[in-house]
């Protein structure tokens, strides 16, 4: 794997740990390996979706973000963020590890996820 990319990845991870904490209703995540990916689980509260993490196939350089591709929050997030991610259709946020990462606007969009069975739940 790419150096800068490993090091994006890291970054990615203490993101992920990081604002799992500061969300409330998430609790401990789990870490795991699915589909040979790290991957990040609400497993204590089930309050989110899995978030997976990866060097993006075919991409020198491309590292992405995975997301449960029967939800919603892909689509979600190119609402939001349409100038900030590369999309993969309804799964994943690509990004490139020669550009800075964009911490806030990842930290969202990981926040909507680590809390989507949660906010989901309160709709009914």
């Amino acid at each position: 794997m790419d150096r800068a990319v490993a090091v994006r990845l890291g970054e990615v991870r203490d993101l992920v740990l990081a604002t799992a904490a500061a969300t409330p209703g998430v609790g401990r995540i789990e870490q795991a390996l699915k589909w040979g990916q790290p991957s990040f689980l609400t497993a204590e509260t089930g309050s989110g979706s899995t978030i997976r993490m990866d060097a993006a196939k075919g991409r020198p350089g491309g590292y992405a973000v995975y997301f449960h591709c029967q939800t919603d929050l892909v689509e979600t997030f190119r609402g939001l963020y349409p100038d900030v991610f590369r999309f993969e259709g309804n799964r994943a946020l690509h990004l490139d590890a020669a550009n800075p990462l964009p911490a806030e606007e990842l930290r969202h969009c990981l926040a909507l996820a680590l809390t989507y069975h949660q906010r989901k739940a309160g709709t009914r």
